[in-house]
């Protein structure tokens, strides 16, 4: 395929490209094409990281008891065809919740427009001939709320009403579909793969959730839980319970892939046992190759350095000892730079040269000897020409019990591919061109298929 095509296809929402038996390989679109410049896309990521994580680390009261954690909008998105006939939904990618949710036909108060340049659609199950509501006596609903619903008679919908930090609701029910997939036969020939999946619909919105800011048809969770896609694909023996990422910070976009990663290879790192999100140990922090002075405690999580990885936040927070050795070191390199707020609460300077040549290189250290480089152009937003923020924040992400968390968003994801291995409980990554194609293996045959 040459450049210009494959920028062109890059560039357009695509929805979902290949699938190798049991590998499902698509492509998501980023807000702003890319990393964004100017105050609002500073200010809007930063708004967007809160109001997620005000709801992600919230209290949720679902009308049949239970736990559940959808979440906010993320900032990158992709195309998926539901039912019969299948009809397209642009939903956001997710890897901190659990569950797929659209809105449905008649939604009370749910977008009906995006500024992301979308059409939006509607979920109609009297449209689909294989749609049909779960009912609050089946396996999934007891699933998603940890046990059978004493309330529960024959016929009666498996509800949920989710309320989040911020104030704003969600409220539906769940329903059974078809989701269809394009699977690979051979030198790119292409079959149709249906798998049905369990997911929400939304009929009843409040709050922010209906704002066109960020407006999607709903979100596609790549969380741990029983309950997610990737899950409900796994149990039916269409797919494995690996996935894998790949975001590009400088153009948007990248790949989205189910199943084995071929190449590039990654190292890895175990995950953290029985967490809601992805937590790996984080071991040590280097700046230009200088280690840091980190307490036993500092992240959070008493002797345990978890620090959470997500693609779904856009920044990276740290706790405030954290922050304030970085900051020191890395400006370090600058000391005639004065640095000045904007919009009181992003720390920016004036600088004139390379960023990557003037600022050091952050290394994260993980279990495993996997390190985790980030790059000046990486935590450094250009807002205006010459005028740039620090993407790092102090102490702004705490759990419900008070303690501040290490989490680790796009910033520090982007231009590598990640690896999500949830078969052998591991996460990995390697630096990559996520506007180029990685390698994924039919496990049948062991034929391996690029992307593109």
């Amino acid at each position: 395929m040459g450049s210009r095509r494959r920028l062109l296809l890059f560039l357009l929402l695509i929805e979902l490209i290949y699938v190798v038996k049991g590998n499902v390989v698509f492509k998501v679109q980023h807000k702003f094409g890319g990393r964004g410049k100017g105050v609002e896309a500073l200010r809007t990521v930063k708004d967007h990281d809160f109001g997620r994580h005000g709801r992600m680390l919230a209290a949720v009261d679902f009308q049949l008891g239970g736990n559940g954690n959808p979440t906010d909008t993320a900032l990158y998105y992709t195309k998926i065809a539901i039912g019969s006939p299948p009809n397209d939904y642009y939903v956001q990618v997710d890897t901190g919740s659990d569950i797929l949710w659209v809105n449905c036909k008649n939604c009370d108060r749910c977008p009906t427009k995006s500024s992301l340049n979308i059409p939006l659609n509607q979920y109609d199950i009297t449209a689909s001939s294989t749609g049909k509501k779960i009912t609050c006596d089946q396996e999934f609903c007891n699933t998603v709320f940890t046990g059978p619903n004493s309330d529960c008679k024959v016929g009666m919908a498996c509800e949920y009403a989710v309320t989040y930090g911020d104030g704003s609701k969600t409220e539906g029910y769940f329903v059974s579909d078809y989701i269809r997939l394009d699977q690979v036969s051979g030198n790119l020939q292409t079959t149709t793969m249906n798998g049905s999946i369990s997911f929400g619909c939304s009929a009843k919105q409040s709050g922010d959730l209906d704002s066109s800011s960020q407006a999607a048809d709903g979100i596609i969770g790549f969380g741990q839980s029983n309950t997610s896609v990737l899950s409900q694909l796994a149990l039916s023996k269409k797919v494995k319970k690996v996935f894998s990422h790949c975001l590009d910070g400088r153009i948007g976009g990248g790949i989205f892939a189910i199943g084995e990663l071929e190449q590039p290879k990654v190292n890895s790192t175990p995950l953290v046992e029985n967490e809601a999100h992805y937590n790996v140990l984080m071991k040590a922090v280097d700046v230009d190759s200088q280690s840091l002075d980190l307490p036993t405690d500092l992240f959070g999580f008493d002797t345990d350095r978890d620090t959470i990885i997500d693609s779904g936040t856009t920044l990276a927070y740290l706790p405030s000892r954290l922050y304030n050795q970085i900051i020191e070191k890395m400006m370090a390199k600058q000391p005639d730079l004065k640095t000045h707020l904007v919009e009181d609460q992003f720390k920016c300077f004036w600088y004139n040269g390379n960023v990557d040549d003037g600022f050091p290189v952050v290394t994260f250290h993980f279990q495993g000897e996997l390190l985790l480089p980030v790059y000046p152009h990486d935590y450094l937003f250009e807002v205006h020409d010459n005028e740039y923020c620090i993407s790092w924040q102090s102490g702004k992400m705490q759990s419900q019990d008070g303690k501040d968390l290490t989490l680790l968003g796009d910033i520090v994801l982007s231009n590598k591919i990640v690896l999500y291995d949830l078969e052998n409980q591991t996460i990995g990554w390697t630096e990559h061109n996520c506007s180029s194609n990685i390698k994924v293996k039919d496990e049948v045959s062991g034929n391996v298929y690029s992307d593109m």
